[in-house]
């Protein structure tokens, strides 16, 4: 019968890599994303060429609610 005591230290962590691995797939290196940067503004720039005329309506109704505010007194933060 033997009596074989482990020496390993306490601290040993067998998470750490040690060794790399070769992988089949190819590294990635980093690259500007154009196309989806001309997608981006295209959205941007039609949702502007919509929205835009309808600014001066939202405006317009804006501004008659707060002229009916104010001649009828009624005030939120006050309750």
């Amino acid at each position: 019968m033997s009596t074989e005591v482990d020496t390993r230290e306490e601290d040993d962590d067998g998470g750490i890599l040690t060794t790399a691995y070769r992988t089949v797939t190819p590294g990635y290196r980093s690259h500007s994303d154009d196309e989806m940067n001309a997608i981006g503004w295209a959205m941007f720039l039609g949702l502007l060429v919509i929205l835009l005329p309808l600014l001066p309506f939202v405006a317009i109704v804006w501004g008659v609610s707060k002229v009916i505010e104010a001649i009828t007194g009624e005030n939120d933060g006050e309750e």
